[in-house]
């Protein structure tokens, strides 16, 4: 059975991202990508979906101590057990282009029996592997794990023994000894990866990490969690095409034991565009500008062919279907591949990309024959489809209606296209997005605006709010103190708020979204409301409730999707770069965001120069 997703840890070389439970075993691990089939599954169903256990063999054996080394994401875990104690080291090394998965053990004190249990199964979960033991190009055995295209080789002294289809293996550690096992994939018509130094790639791979980290234009008194959500974007980011999944996991349940089971190993344009937003606040002028490149080439072509997500690389192809050989994580089926939403119109995302690339010229960033050109494109695509309904931001599988966000956020695309040709010099034609933003002001203001209950509605002429409507001063359509934001945060609180004091992001009940009702309170929407309590004197307000959020975190600083309030355990995919991107907003609406914003200007400009001068 599965652990709980807060005792879960993420590793990351940047192209994939497996979780590693508090328990010591690896139950989820797709290779080579976040969105391959998983090799261990074990998360979505049982530990035939596959798995790997590296523990203490001893049933009354505790773990004292966990965290990451400070900036990265090498883990370590301490064990306590009879007759000693040990310390076990996992990461995944980076920057050698190699695909695997190290596990240290090293002795702390006394003698230490321990366990591992290797269950191979490609496919998520419907490949069982040809296994063997074989000598590698050193001549020292190895264990080998074959299915079709995929390979794994797994290194460890002794090697696992084969027992009722998974190996097992035991072995003892001393004080002050260490015993090294590595897992690497490889494509199976190739020759077997030679073996690594460990110590090296180790001390390479913190020294990345770290380095990483200590870039961070950071203050306040959430520093310590704004670092983080800002390495679980990087972790989240494939290193070669710049694209960011929204999580690592598929079809972790956003209410346990219902069908609200997502595959989030994909790149939305949304996520892009406000990781890169976070990113450019912070100092990562070159991730800004690598996370711009991603989204010019996902979304190239003919606008009309304009998707809301992509593969890691840039793919359209994500048809959504199921896998039944899963039971999913405790009973929560069905367990997805693909994502249906990626055939619905969402009329929200160009205003995303716009807003997004806007901030990027302002801290310096230039346009390119490329670029402009292409969001031009990407504004004929709103103007052709101003009138048409959409699904909105949360994907609602019900059918198309005007959704307030939506409509704000086309305006806030022709927006910031009268910025780029106003204040930057851009060629396009200023008289007719002038008008056709001036007429989406007018109508949003009339039909989204519900004035018996002086509030922004989810839907025109509807009479329910929505989470979303909070990003309506945030891309400047009013200010955060506006009298009409002022009513509509009064009624969100009044209908969206818990018991607890967390945000839904609206109401299921209503059937607005075509699925049956029930689901926690998405964490992206708290965050949120502190960033509009910090912007309208209510800072007590916001601190409260930032705290409360950011204590929501597990252990290592990880946030998912949504949070169980009445269960008291996390919800949805894990873990959720929407959730720490919002995290970041937050606390630079509490801490000083406009100086932040001006020296990453500065980084930017610096990187700019740069490129220019790679490039002659």
């Amino acid at each position: 059975m599965a652990s709980r997703i807060e005792d879960y840890a993420l590793l990351s070389d940047m192209h994939t991202g497996p979780l590693v439970s508090r328990s010591g075993s690896v139950d989820w691990l797709c290779f080579p990508r976040f969105d391959s089939p998983s090799v261990f599954g074990a998360l979505l169903g049982t530990e035939d979906a596959g798995r790997w256990l590296l523990a203490p063999e001893a049933a009354n054996a505790v773990v004292v101590a966990r965290r990451y080394l400070d900036g990265t994401f090498v883990l370590q875990t301490d064990w306590q057990a009879d007759g000693g104690s040990v310390r076990i080291t996992e990461f995944m090394p980076v920057g050698d282009r190699r695909a695997s998965l190290v596990r240290r053990v090293e002795g702390l004190t006394g003698s230490v029996r321990m366990r591992q249990e290797l269950k191979v199964r490609f496919g998520y979960g419907e490949v069982l592997p040809w296994m063997s033991r074989m000598p590698d190009a050193d001549g020292r055995q190895v264990l080998m794990a074959v299915a079709g295209p995929d390979a794994l080789v797994l290194r460890s002294h002794p090697l696992p023994k084969a027992s009722d289809h998974m190996h097992v293996g035991e072995f003892t550690v001393a004080a002050g000894e260490t015993s090294d096992l590595e897992l690497a994939w490889y494509p199976s018509h190739r020759s077997i990866p030679a073996a690594i130094y460990i110590d090296a790639a180790l001390e390479l791979t913190v020294k990345y990490w770290s380095e990483w980290a200590a870039s961070c234009v950071l203050d306040g008194e959430y520093a310590s969690s704004v670092r983080r959500s800002l390495l679980v974007l990087r972790a989240l980011t494939h290193e070669d095409t710049g694209g960011i999944v929204a999580a690592p996991t598929t079809s972790l349940p956003e209410d346990f034991g219902g069908a609200r089971n997502w595959d989030y190993r994909y790149c939305w344009l949304r996520d892009a565009a406000l990781t890169l937003e976070a990113m450019l606040t912070h100092g990562y002028a070159q991730e800004a500008l690598h996370w711009r490149n991603w989204l010019l080439r996902a979304v190239a072509g003919d606008p009309e062919d304009l998707q809301i997500m992509y593969g890691v690389a840039g793919e359209r192809q994500l048809e959504e279907y199921d896998l039944p050989n899963l039971s999913g994580y405790e009973n929560s089926t069905p367990v997805h591949v693909g994502n249906g939403a990626v055939t619905q119109y969402q009329a929200d995302v160009v205003g995303e990309v716009m807003v997004a690339l806007e901030k990027l010229r302002l801290g310096g960033g230039k346009e390119d024959h490329f670029s402009w050109p292409l969001q031009r494109s990407l504004m004929n695509f709103a103007e052709k489809h101003l009138e048409d309904k959409d699904q909105g931001i949360w994907e609602m599988r019900g059918e198309p209606k005007y959704f307030t966000h939506s409509r704000v956020m086309m305006w806030a695309a022709f927006d910031s296209a009268v910025r780029a040709v106003r204040d930057h010099d851009l060629p396009g034609p200023l008289k007719r997005w002038e008008e056709l933003r001036d007429g989406l002001r007018k109508e949003i203001c009339a039909r989204g605006f519900n004035r018996e209950l002086n509030s922004f509605t989810q839907t025109y002429g509807g009479s329910q709010t929505d989470a979303s409507l909070l990003v309506i001063p945030q891309v400047g359509f009013l200010p955060y103190d506006d009298p009409m934001m002022v009513g509509t945060v009064a009624q969100m609180e009044r209908e969206l708020l818990d018991d607890d004091g967390l945000l839904l992001r609206y109401r299921t009940e209503s059937g607005v979204d075509g699925l049956a009702p029930g689901e926690h309170p998405f964490l992206a929407c708290s965050f949120w409301l502190v960033e509009q309590y910090a912007h309208t004197g209510r800072r007590a307000d916001a601190k409260k409730l930032m705290d409360r959020l950011v204590g929501l975190s597990n252990d290592l600083g990880l946030l998912s999707e949504e949070y169980a309030v009445s269960l008291g355990r996390m919800a949805g995919n894990f873990p959720q770069a929407f959730s720490h991107l919002a995290l970041v907003r937050a606390a630079d609406a509490l801490h000083g965001s406009e100086r932040l914003s001006l020296e990453a200007g500065d980084e930017v400009r610096t990187a700019v120069r740069d490129d220019e001068a790679a490039s002659v």
